[in-house]
């Protein structure tokens, strides 16, 4: 009972103000006797912004507890619409299905949405049935699981290694009927066969991605050609299909809206044509890394509707392809010519006449940046992203952007040589409405470029600033006393200093800061990060060696919903720090490679705390044993990628971790306490690996039989030569 009652004042002290009268817990009745359905999601409401305070407040971790909190949340619920006492029926009668799947529906966040479903069979129910969506990493439970979720439209088996035609088959015949979408990215296990299948019962599917599946060739594709109702389709580097399948592919794709062929090395013009022809209501076309040339893009023309076009490193389209471009593509709105060689500065210009909408054009490493060319800028009203990147704009007079592209959203002038202060000022007067700004590597800005950005852009919210190494605390006073609605900030290999961090503290919607290789800033400046920026989800101070475990302590307790942080080489960090880090329950992704000070001891703390860690990093942390181990193969069981290398653990640390059944990623290059047979029993025992990273001699010790099975499996193995360290057991 004192539980419960806790639970109702935290429930009032927490509700937002007007929102819940502390009076009404002295008469819930008063409540009951509207039982209208406006007052159902009112309290739902109140429910909702309760749960969420209070996992915040506490630190609950783990399913179990965040069941019993709401358990305990709905019996407060309950008690407000007139409920004295806990009884499953009732509370049930008061939330219908329909107002309970509004407190689902508000449930973002993955461990919540877990904890619901452990509340009561109710609560699975009805997580069950609006489950629309599932990425799987074992196909071993793909059977049980598309049972359970018989309304599934969206199936993600990327992760899976031995998806075969049987699994393929299982998907079809369960919920063939209702899927919509799947994605078999990366996997290789599959034939012609699974796809047919697919193709026979799947007729409502729209999208399919076959990413990276090196063994998709024609056959393949004349499987794809039967899904009549296909409407996506993503062959990024299957390299095998050549025109042929494609012939197949574009002759039954009428319903196709997106294709992308991005690194098809095997189809040419032959293709295209096909497509131009039949794929008439294609709005979405990549050919990036292909060996089209004009005449190919000739036909793209074809395609009236067509609104996305990407030609990166197409070095057979030149100038004269562009000029189809302009004569016959009405609908166009975003081209990407990155990196063609081929064309200069009078094919774009020859896009300026054209009748199309355009509103992104990335233009990067591909031509000089002429007055000229920015002048015919002008006539793009509607433009609203340009990419420079690593382009030539020493000769050119940027204020043109500023005159001409009113509309601007994003500006992208990262690694251009010859941006100067007095360019961008020109080139920020005219584009107030601009969002994101990236002047990577402008090593020649000051505080005279912040001061304009200051002034004009005041609605920013991405603003990236690597290796300007120019600018000092000045003009970071003047950013964060105007730029209020910053959310990305990347100072990456510039001298900021606690001063600088003290002003950008201001711009309290941070979400990710980026301060590695800053060497001037210390734990204060992170203190005045932490007291202002609370929904920091992202921080990075990569040798920064001016953080220590003090800066730490306060960023984890300033920044509850941290979701990444990167420590590496901070070699000033300790097993303290790490104990701060543990209050992180959010945490995802940790990097600290060569914090050489942490032991064991702060990172089994760590892996009791950050239970949700995806991602960890701890190369050439010598201290790193197998108790760390043992500890992560407790509690991380989300973990999915691993750096291990040069770490102490034997062969019983790295079996434990091996057993994690998440685990797709490991490097373990210079392991020398643990041996050839360490490294093959956890090769063996880690059945989902798809990529492993090893020593070079090793390839020759382990057993071929071992290595042959576990690339069976679909797992590649990365041989690394590297120095053998002394006291090796290999």
């Amino acid at each position: 009972r004192r539980k419960d009652l806790f639970f109702t004042s935290l429930f009032c002290s927490s509700a937002p103000p007007g929102s819940f009268p502390v009076s009404s817990l002295r008469n819930p009745r008063q409540i009951s006797a509207t039982r209208s359905e406006g007052s159902w999601v009112a309290s739902v409401r109140r429910f909702l912004f309760f749960f969420r305070n209070l996992s915040a407040r506490i630190g609950w971790r783990g399913g179990v507890w965040r069941s019993w909190a709401l358990r305990s949340a709905l019996w407060t619920a309950s008690l407000m619409m007139g409920r004295s006492r806990w009884t499953q029926n009732n509370l049930l009668d008061t939330f219908n299905d329909h107002v309970l799947l509004i407190v689902l529906d508000k449930l973002q966040d993955r461990a919540d949405r877990q904890a619901w479903c452990l509340v009561c069979k109710t609560f699975l129910r009805l997580a069950v049935s609006c489950r629309k969506c599932v990425r799987l990493l074992s196909v071993e439970v793909l059977p049980s699981v598309l049972r359970r979720y018989n309304n599934l439209q969206g199936l993600n088996l990327s992760c899976c290694l031995r998806v075969t035609d049987d699994s393929l088959l299982s998907v079809a015949h369960l919920v063939g009927k209702q899927l919509k979408s799947i994605s078999l990215a990366e996997v290789r296990t599959f034939t012609e066969v699974g796809l047919a299948v697919l193709a026979q019962r799947c007729k409502s599917l729209l999208e399919l991605d076959l990413s990276h599946c090196y063994q998709v060739n024609d056959l393949h594709a004349v499987a794809i050609s039967r899904i009549e109702s296909l409407q996506s389709l993503k062959l990024v580097s299957c390299r095998e299909i050549t025109d042929t399948g494609l012939y197949f592919i574009a002759a039954s794709g009428k319903r196709l809206t997106s294709l992308n062929l991005r690194c098809c090395m095997g189809i040419t013009d032959l293709s295209l044509a096909m497509i131009g022809a039949n794929c008439k209501e294609l709005r979405t076309l990549d050919l990036s890394y292909t060996e089209i040339t004009n005449t190919g893009l000739a036909s793209v023309t074809n395609l009236e509707l067509l609104e996305n076009l990407s030609l990166v490193a197409c070095h057979g389209v030149d100038d004269e392809g562009l000029t189809y471009l302009k004569n016959d593509s009405k609908s166009l709105q975003v081209l990407d010519v990155s990196r063609c060689q081929s064309v200069s500065h009078m094919g774009i210009m020859s896009l300026v006449n054209g009748s199309f909408p355009l509103q992104q054009l990335t233009l990067p490493y591909c031509l000089p940046i002429t007055d000229t060319l920015l002048k015919c800028f002008q006539k793009f009203e509607g433009l609203q992203s340009i990419r420079f990147d690593g382009c030539d704009v020493g000769g050119a007079d940027l204020a043109c952007i500023g005159k001409g592209c009113m509309a601007l959203r994003e500006l992208s002038l990262s690694k251009c040589q010859g941006v100067t202060d007095a360019g961008l000022s020109a080139a920020l007067i005219g584009c107030r409405g601009l969002l994101k700004l990236d002047l990577t590597c402008c090593r020649e800005l000051t505080d005279v470029a912040l001061s304009s950005i200051a002034m004009f852009c005041k609605n920013l919210v991405s603003l990236k600033m690597e290796n300007c190494s120019l600018v000092t605390e000045n003009g970071l006073t003047m950013l964060g006393d105007a730029c209020c609605y910053l959310e990305e900030l990347d100072f990456t290999d510039s001298i900021i200093n606690d001063a600088g961090l003290n002003s950008i503290s201001k711009c309290m919607a941070l979400r990710t800061l980026k301060l590695g290789f800053c060497l001037n800033f210390s734990d204060k400046g992170l203190v005045h990060i932490a007291s202002s920026c609370t929904n920091l989800r992202e921080l990075d101070v990569y040798r920064s060696t001016g953080v220590g475990d003090e800066g730490v302590a306060c960023i984890s307790i300033g920044c509850p919903r941290l979701k990444t942080l990167n420590l590496s080489y901070c070699t000033s960090i300790t097993d303290t720090a790490l104990q701060s880090i543990a209050r992180l329950r959010e945490l995802q992704i940790l990097e600290m490679r060569s914090c050489i000070l942490v032991s064991s001891t702060g990172i089994s703390a760590v892996a009791m705390g950050c239970q949700c860690l995806l991602e960890l990093d701890v190369k050439r942390c010598a201290l790193f044993d197998d108790c760390a181990a043992l500890a992560l193969a407790k509690y991380c069981t989300s973990l999915r990628q691993l750096n291990l290398s040069y770490c102490a653990i034997t062969d019983r640390g790295l079996a434990a971790i091996a057993k994690l059944n998440c685990l797709y990623y490991m490097a373990l290059v210079n392991l020398k306490n643990v041996s050839v047979g360490g490294f093959a029993e956890a090769l063996l025992v880690a059945g989902r690996l798809k990529k492993v990273k090893l020593l070079a001699c090793l390839e020759m010790a382990i057993p071929p039989k071992v290595i042959q099975l576990v690339e069976s499996r679909g797992c590649r193995f990365a041989w690394m030569d590297k120095p053998i360290l002394q006291q090796s057991r290999y």
